[in-house]
């Protein structure tokens, strides 16, 4: 495993990040998410990803009973803040009154007095932007937590922020993103700004949903027990089902052969190759998995690999700035 600093900061994260958005309190009873989490510790991943609104609450305390197992001050537990945790209009978005109500509820699921990172989910534009940042700050202040972050805010909104966490003298160290070989948005307009600014990206569905690994066939119904038959999963998966893009990643396994590497591997590779990418965030079903996907840290990529790739994807590739977005209105 590798370790990198998250940004400009101190804070140092493992090139893979242990994910558990479909997994825990859902996918997984209580002994296989133990088990897959030991084993991500056994081979080095300290960075653990989670959000309040993950199984309702049920994948931070699952995610918080695994990590009792081992010591505190080895791994880094972040979280996040924005989605509905409750029916009231109040219980979502980022005001100061949700904000410092969820911090104290992803604690008390955690079982931790503080989290390392403590995300914005989203953007929220009902709720003023200086109101969100002194709500941060006071959290940060109280040391519940370390650092903070936002995911999926636009280069706009993120400029927008890094005075006010500067005027607050409190760490606003990354941006998670999507990233893949397939959705490249934030390359054009969000890395530069947060390059410029020592913000630095943590990637989610780096393997585009598990599209990549090449498990899903054109012409082929989805494998059984694959994301295909999860609600929420599915919808996301959708973008990436055409029978192109799906021919296209199969004429990617020769070149990750070549690279000696599986479709998996050569997908994490690819993303963890741009420097301003600290970790990306990967999930597990099964500790073997994990096993496989460790070995794509510290990967280098030979320049003819990489043009390999784009040779047979860009007509497929995803590169808008534009899609990098968030609801108008408190979901």
């Amino acid at each position: 495993m590798e370790y990198s600093a998250l940004g400009r900061s101190g804070l140092r994260v493992s090139a893979l990040a242990y994910g558990n958005w479909i997994t825990h309190g859902s996918q997984l009873d209580t002994d296989r998410a133990v088990a897959c989490v030991d084993a991500a510790v056994d081979l080095g991943i300290t960075t653990f990803d989670t959000a309040d609104s993950y199984a309702d609450g049920r994948a931070e305390t699952l995610l918080g009973r695994a990590l009792r197992r081992h010591r505190r001050s080895t791994v880094e537990i972040l979280t996040k803040v924005y989605k509905p945790t409750g029916p009231g209009r109040n219980e979502r978005g980022l005001s100061r009154k949700h904000i410092m109500a969820a911090i104290d509820g992803s604690l008390r699921r955690l079982g931790t007095d503080h989290v390392d990172l403590y995300q914005a989910h989203r953007y929220d534009h009902t709720t003023p932007l200086a109101e969100t940042m002194e709500a941060f700050a006071d959290v940060v202040r109280a040391g519940k937590a370390r650092y903070i972050g936002v995911s999926e805010w636009r280069a706009s909104e993120v400029r927008a922020a890094h005075p006010l966490a500067r005027e607050l003298r409190i760490p606003l160290v990354s941006n998670q993103v999507q990233y893949s070989m397939l959705w490249r948005v934030i390359e054009a307009e969000i890395v530069p700004a947060c390059d410029e600014l020592g913000i630095g990206q943590i990637a989610w569905s780096p393997m585009a949903q598990g599209v990549l690994t090449g498990k899903y066939r054109p012409g082929e119904a989805p494998p059984a027990g694959s994301r295909t038959d999860d609600g929420f999963g599915a919808a996301m998966i959708a973008r990436y089902l055409g029978e192109d893009l799906l021919r296209r990643v199969q004429e990617l396994r020769p070149i990750a052969e070549g690279a000696g590497l599986t479709m998996a591997q050569l997908a994490l590779a690819w993303v963890l190759r741009n420097p301003s990418v600290a970790t990306a965030i990967v999930g597990a079903s099964r500790p073997e998995q994990l096993a496989e996907n460790v070995k794509a840290a510290g990967v280098v990529l030979d320049p003819a690999v990489v043009t390999a790739i784009d040779a047979v994807l860009d007509p497929v590739v995803e590169r808008d700035p534009a899609k990098t977005k968030s609801p108008p209105t408190r979901p």
